[in-house]
């Protein structure tokens, strides 16, 4: 039974491990083009903070600051950082989009079009604007970012299935993905294709269980909360990106798909292990359990501690 078993298994993960590839081959390509645009200087560290959009940044702003004032870590913002004043006071080294809505037509909003306006005339210092390789519609983002400050890069993330000693060396490669379905997550595989060893979570809360709750029309809603929001907003339906016009997930889906993306940090967490680096959750109160914890501030407490027990 169990010889059954492993030769399933190996059936199926060669069957996985063959689509992927030909997946690749037909969505997207074979280059590491994140690896070609290579880092913009490097600190001596190889230390990165990654930005993400939970409200939890806020607090963390004052830390960042100093870490970055200071030259000991570079900056990846996400999503919509740059309509906020700590843009230029930070002027992030790199910068993700992954969400469909930064691509696609049907949908997108003012604040998207806001958002290219920013990165295109806010932007004074050199910076890499990273992008999902897979454009079905064919957004053009040097037209919507003319800034010459900005290089835009491409990323691959078609998700692997197979054995995971091939799904390694693709990632190596900067093939693939671990269904690394937030852009935080795609920003830290980003980072360890550059060659940083470790890389800080900010504002990365994942509190993605709550305030759900299911409306009068059986569509599934939540409360979402972001650092640049002003307090808390009603719930809203959860709708999914890929499908179009886009449908409200259902429990079922939206709880598997969660699960998933929790998983997909513990596969960034192994992958970073594999080369030597490190993924640190400066996050305070976040629901990511595959990292290693520092919350962001916890070292002036323990000095204020230690300063404490010597008064």
């Amino acid at each position: 039974m169990r010889l059954s078993l492993r030769i399933i298994e190996a059936l199926r993960n060669t069957f996985d491990t063959l689509l992927f590839f030909a997946t690749m081959a037909v969505k997207e390509d074979f280059r590491n083009h994140v690896a070609r645009a290579g880092a913009i200087d490097m600190n001596p560290a190889r230390r990165i903070a990654i930005l993400g959009n939970g409200p939890s940044l806020r607090s963390e702003m004052s830390v960042i600051r100093r870490e970055a004032e200071a030259g000991g870590c570079d900056i990846m913002a996400v999503n919509f950082f740059a309509l906020g004043e700590e843009f230029e006071a930070l002027r992030p080294k790199y910068y993700v989009l992954s969400d469909p809505q930064f691509f696609r037509r049907s949908g997108r909003t003012g604040r998207v079009e806001e958002l290219y306006k920013a990165l295109d005339g806010r932007t004074a210092w050199p910076m890499n604007l990273y992008v999902q390789y897979y454009n079905p519609e064919r957004f053009d983002y040097r037209a919507a970012v003319p800034n010459p400050n900005v290089r835009i890069v491409p990323f691959h993330t078609t998700v692997f299935h197979g054995f995971r000693s091939v799904e390694f060396r693709c990632y190596r490669r900067g093939l693939g993905s671990g269904n690394f379905g937030t852009v935080v997550q795609n920003g830290e595989f980003i980072a360890l294709l550059l060659g940083y060893r470790r890389i800080e979570l900010y504002g990365v809360d994942h509190t993605l269980l709550e305030g759900l709750c299911v409306d009068g029309r059986n569509r599934l809603c939540r409360i979402k909360s972001h650092y640049y929001d002003n307090g808390a907003t009603a719930a809203e339906p959860i709708y999914v990106n890929a499908t179009q016009p886009p449908q409200p997930y259902t429990m079922a889906s939206y709880l598997a798909e969660t699960a998933e993306l929790f998983r997909g940090h513990e596969v960034l967490r192994d992958y970073a292990r594999s080369i030597g680096a490190e993924i640190v959750n400066r996050t305070r109160h976040s629901m990511i359990d595959a990292y290693t914890r520092r919350p962001a501030g916890e070292e002036d407490e323990e000095v204020e501690k230690a300063g404490n027990i010597l008064k």
